[in-house]
């Protein structure tokens, strides 16, 4: 388990964690999502003691990190693959963590395996590719057998393969009753890997809940329409909540009326609908709805194209 209480850090006078609170608890997939900028990365390195608290505490198992005295049996972190001295081989990488710990060479095999390292396991570190080097961060992970689990974006570089694998991997470690917390910012694979949603946004805690309360506070009737008078149509329909938004040709997003009454103001008014289809919130909705007012770098650019920025 993870729990931060008040948790801050400040740069001089930036303020990049901002008295956060959250527990991570045994037994589910965690995710952590938030801009650019948000204060992810500095929260899960304060979780791991890489970063000093400016204020607050947190703990993992009971106790902040620095106090465990077997530190890879209570929490394996992916925080920076990169992370390796480029002229070992991922065996002697790994074998060399083990030594700390007295964790038997054995396991170093079985890490190796487990995470499709085998065919390169000599070779030098330095060489792997972007998704081997993700691979090697899981192993030194999972080598400890830890209690809780530190991912920061650990699908990044894998191949669709390799993505199926951590997905599967890491909802099978939190069914065996271990603490999974990770970071990814592709809102597809969260939102079929985590079970509980933590979003930051400009160093404060703006959503924690479960993903399927995250998703039903986005719902709102939507419902795509299509029909050769989209015009007519999409002005009888606007008004007293109802919103209605061209998205293509002969095409209408209308929110605020469900399918059976859009059906009713089109035959009511003699309008031909060949198309009623209800659109479900997607997580990626949800998350740019909750952090439109978060997000700290805009693209002007784009803006200056006609092309709608971040989170539009």
């Amino acid at each position: 388990m993870i729990e931060a209480q008040n948790l801050a850090k400040h740069y001089g006078a930036k303020t990049a964690v901002d008295g956060v609170s959250f527990t991570v608890s045994p037994g589910r997939v965690t995710g952590f999502l938030g801009p650019n900028g948000a204060g992810k990365s500095t929260t899960m390195r304060m979780i791991v003691g890489l970063d000093r608290p400016s204020a607050g505490s947190v703990t993992v198992n009971g106790r902040p990190y620095a106090d465990h005295r077997d530190p890879l049996h209570q929490v394996g972190a992916l925080l920076d693959a990169k992370a390796v001295h480029t002229s070992r081989s991922a065996y002697n990488h790994l074998l060399a963590m083990a030594a700390t710990h007295r964790i038997p060479a054995r396991r170093v095999d079985e890490v190796i395996e487990m995470t499709g390292l085998v065919q390169v396991s000599r070779k030098k570190a330095g060489g792997f590719s972007l998704g081997m080097g993700q691979r090697l961060g899981i192993a030194a992970a999972l080598l400890g057998d830890p209690q809780t689990l530190i991912l920061d974006e650990p699908v990044n570089g894998l191949d669709p393969e390799g993505v199926l694998w951590v997905r599967n991997l890491v909802k099978y470690l939190a069914g065996q009753g271990k603490t999974v917390f990770l970071s990814s910012h592709l809102m597809s694979e969260m939102a079929q890997t985590a079970d509980h949603l933590i979003v930051i946004g400009r160093g404060k805690i703006i959503a924690n809940a479960p993903i399927a309360q995250i998703l039903a506070g986005k719902e709102q009737a939507r419902t795509m329409v299509r029909t050769q008078q989209a015009g007519d149509l999409g002005r009888l329909l606007a008004g007293n909540g109802v919103t209605v938004r061209a998205s293509e040709p002969e095409t209408l997003e209308v929110s605020g009326l469900d399918a059976r009454q859009i059906a009713q103001v089109a035959l009511d008014n003699r309008v031909l609908v060949y198309e009623l289809t209800p659109l479900t919130a997607s997580l990626e909705d949800a998350y740019f709805d909750l952090t439109k007012d978060d997000v700290e770098y805009h693209s002007h650019v784009l803006a200056q194209a006609g092309i709608p920025p971040e989170g539009k």
